[in-house]
């Protein structure tokens, strides 16, 4: 092939390539620009949003690599290269990297839905997989607890968002609930009495609110008495450890005495 033959291929090519490489050149500069637009309008999107300040970057981040992925995509498309096998090849790619990490990526869609949908949030008290404490954190990842004894549980976001929790914080008013026993025999009209001087007297309960106090079982070995009052969810167990140790106290000075488990044998001589 002479230089002549050369110059006549390489001008065909030109001519027939030509116009889709500038167009594919135009498309790449113009899409970037338009993906960097994107990205900060949807960025400002999630601040006006509220949402969490975890999951932000991550969010950023994967439409940026979507809308890259994409473009890229039309650009090959534009120089006239079959996309079809690359396409099933990155789904099955994709698809064989979800299985292998189906337990991962279950944790992380329980985090991105907790982020946002915001069931609770740090510093909120919940029950949750037989746990009770305060939330201390909240990862992409997992859930971590401080419990009253002071240790630290790590819950994945998994179960937390498909399985059923309690929040005890979501609500600013609380009803505090206690069971006192008093002995058969002993005054009931006399017990309610001294139950509601004492929460009527602790600056905690809530005034506004009436107190119950009632009759709740008649029980093999005593009298169980049910009260509730309510509270700012803050003071909730304070008042809760409070009560039950005036209680304790203020019975026995009143002639009421705290009943134990008892059984009566009753031996019949031949």
């Amino acid at each position: 092939m002479n230089t002549d033959q050369i110059i006549v291929k390489l001008t065909e090519i030109l001519v027939e390539y030509g116009p889709k490489l500038i167009g594919a050149i135009v498309v790449l500069i113009v899409g970037t620009w338009v993906i960097k637009l994107l990205v900060k309008g949807f960025t400002r999107l999630m601040e006006k949003s509220n949402v969490d300040n975890t999951i932000r970057p991550f969010f950023r981040t994967l439409v940026h690599a979507l809308l890259r992925v994409l473009l890229v995509l039309s650009v090959l498309g534009m120089l006239g290269i079959e996309m079809t096998s690359f396409i099933a090849i990155l789904g099955a790619v994709g698809l064989a990297i979800g299985m292998a990490l189906s337990g991962t990526l279950q944790n992380f869609a329980g985090g991105v839905i907790i982020l946002i949908f915001k069931p609770y949030k740090v510093g909120d008290v919940i029950e949750a997989q037989g746990y009770k404490g305060v939330v201390t954190a909240i990862q992409i990842f997992n859930t971590i607890l401080r419990t009253p004894n002071n240790r630290t549980v790590i819950i994945p976001n998994g179960q937390m968002s498909t399985s059923s929790m309690v929040n005890n914080t979501m609500e600013e008013d609380m009803c505090v609930e206690w069971i006192f026993s008093i002995s058969y025999g002993d005054s009931y009209p006399k017990a309610k009495e001294v139950i509601k001087h004492l929460l009527e007297n602790d600056s905690r309960i809530q005034k506004d609110k009436d107190i119950f106090i009632a009759l709740l079982a008649m029980a093999d070995s005593s009298i169980n008495i049910v009260a509730r009052a309510w509270v700012h969810n803050s003071d909730y167990w304070g008042v809760f450890f409070s009560m039950n140790e005036l209680v304790y106290e203020a019975f026995p000075k009143e002639g009421l005495t705290i009943p134990f488990p008892q059984m009566d044998v009753h031996v019949h001589k031949p």
